[in-house]
This record gives C-alpha cells, sequence and structure tokens, in this order.
C-alpha cells in the first residue's frame, strides 16, 4: 500500500444506512477533503456491496489503512460486533468487524452512527470548545449519543444513547414513534385529508415524502409547519428529560429532519423550556448541528485514528 492515514494525515470514515453509503476523507488539518455517496441494491446483502464500496473510495481517495464505519445499530462495546439493528438486521447474524478487515486489508472500528455523528460534532462542529453535549439524530430513526469529558459514554455493554426509546405518552409510546422520517410522514397522512388548503393535497398521498412536508412548511404552508413543529414539541419533551436528569452544557440536534430548521428547532427549544427544571434550562444550549449529512461519516474518520 501508499501511505497510510497516519503517516499523511488523511482520515477516512465510512456512514453505512439501509439505503446508501457515504465516504468522507478529511486532510491532515481534519478539513473534509472529499465525499461521495451512492444508493445501494437492498435486494442484496450489505456487506458485499460495502467491499465494493471500499474500494471505489480507496480508487477515489489513495490507498488508506485505517477506516472508521458508522453503522444504524447497537455496537457490543468488548467484541464490536453490532448486537442489534432494526434497519439492516443482517448485520446481527455476522461478524461484521472481522469480515470487513479481512476482505478489505484494513484496521476497522466500527460505531454505532449516532455515536460518531456526536463525536465528529463535538470535535469539528457545533459541540466544538464544549466538555459534554448530548447529541440527538432526526432521521430513519431517532438516536442519541453522549460525550462526558471529551469522550463517547457508551454505557455497561455499549448501548447507552438510545433517546428514540424514550416513552413520551402514559401508554409507553416511544419517541421513535412518532418523530422518525417514516412516522412523521404517517401522522401526515393521517391527518391529510382535514385540510385541503394544504400544497400537500396536491400530491397523492402515497407518495407524500418527509422532504415534501419541509419543502412546504418552507414555502409557509400551515399544515406542513404544524406537522414539523408538533415533532418539535415531542422531541423537545424528551429532551426536556435529558436536561432535568444530566444538567447537559449543550444539546446538538443533526439529522433528516433538520433541514427545516428553525421550524422544528424552535419548537424543541420551547417545549424543552416548559418542561425543564429551569436553573437547568437556562444552563443548557439547544442548537442545530453544524456537519450535516457528513457527521456520521466525519465522526467515524476521527474515531479510526483514536483506535
Amino acid at each position: 500500500m501508499s501511505e497510510s492515514n497516519n503517516q499523511n494525515g488523511k482520515l477516512i470514515g465510512v456512514e453505512v444506512s439501509d439505503s446508501s453509503f457515504k465516504a468522507v476523507c478529511l486532510d491532515k488539518n481534519k478539513n473534509l477533503a472529499d465525499a461521495f455517496k451512492i444508493s445501494i441494491n437492498d435486494a442484496q446483502k450489505t456487506i458485499p456491496q460495502l467491499i465494493n464500496f471500499i474500494n471505489q473510495a480507496k480508487s477515489r481517495f489513495g490507498d488508506f489503512e485505517k477506516l472508521g464505519i458508522a453503522v444504524p445499530g447497537l455496537v457490543h462495546r468488548q467484541t464490536g460486533r453490532v448486537a442489534f439493528s432494526t434497519y439492516i438486521p443482517e448485520h446481527e447474524q455476522v461478524d461484521f468487524l472481522s469480515e470487513i478487515e479481512a476482505a478489505a486489508n484494513l484496521q476497522v472500528t466500527v460505531e454505532n452512527d449516532a455515536n460518531a455523528a456526536a463525536y465528529g460534532e463535538f470535535l469539528l462542529g457545533a459541540g466544538r470548545g464544549s466538555r459534554d453535549i448530548f447529541y440527538v439524530t432526526l432521521g430513519t430513526g431517532v438516536g442519541g449519543a453522549l460525550i462526558l469529558d471529551g469522550k463517547i459514554w457508551r454505557g455497561a455493554s455499549g448501548f447507552a444513547g438510545e433517546f428514540g426509546h424514550i416513552a413520551v405518552n402514559s401508554d409507553g409510546m416511544k419517541l421513535e414513534d412518532v418523530v422518525s422520517s417514516g412516522n412523521i410522514v404517517r401522522r401526515t397522512r393521517n391527518r391529510f385529508h382535514q385540510d385541503h388548503t394544504s400544497s400537500l393535497s396536491r400530491l397523492p398521498e402515497e407518495e407524500i415524502k418527509l422532504a415534501d412536508v419541509v419543502q412546504a412548511a418552507q414555502r409557509e404552508d400551515d399544515f406542513a409547519q404544524m406537522m414539523l413543529q408538533r415533532t418539535g414539541a415531542y422531541v423537545g419533551m424528551a429532551i426536556a428529560s435529558v436536561i432535568n436528569l444530566l444538567n447537559i452544557e449543550k444539546i446538538v440536534v443533526g439529522g433528516e429532519i433538520m433541514q427545516a430548521k428553525h421550524l422544528v428547532l424552535d419548537a424543541i427549544v420551547s417545549r424543552a423550556k416548559e418542561l425543564s427544571f429551569p436553573p437547568s434550562f437556562e444552563s443548557t444550549r439547544i442548537i442545530e448541528g453544524e456537519l450535516g449529512e457528513n457527521a456520521a461519516a466525519v465522526g467515524a474518520a476521527l474515531l479510526s485514528n483514536d483506535s
């Protein structure tokens, strides 16, 4: 191989999702030098497609010896294996880490995607200059991660931060049941016929996607704005629990839903303020992430250098 990422300062990270792979290359100053993304075939197994993608990254970025991979699932702290994955359950059945290392001839670090994104935001994004942050990602799933004293808090087995499993009503409904992208769309469709003035009513109901709701809200569609504000209120309810329990310095919100920016963030802050212990709320900042869709891959790249 040519120079390793330790020799030339290059850091490589990959984010795996159920629909795509994303790779980033950070230069020696940890600036984003290059990035690319491909869609994947959900009818084929993930790992062979991922190995092909890593080879594409080598061709594009030049050879490297270390790689960080962010995955949507719980990663066992001691073994590095994926212990649970809602969206890519096949990862639970294989030794993901060993298979990638052997096939790609790389030293690989595997991390939960929310943990990786939190680490990226902590070092290079909205969490810069903080000692402690709580990170929330709102997208296909709902994740959370905690950075304490500059380190990812993984818990006893590596499963800490499951923000999406916080109950938001007395029946035990989980946050992810209402604010994941699929469930925002589901709630929108359920109320679809109650507001015929919405621009969304011109779309086939079964084809509405989260991006359609966000775009309509940005065009000041009252119905779409209401749906996003209610989403933010649910998130704010759960964030209030984090504030009350941890008195955390900074809460960073990222993920697909933040394309809506203040429409969601303002509702999050407002509801969190209502339900938080006032002195704790006043010492906490709730802000939007800065790394956007690259957050998890950037964090994975940084973590590859720490292993």
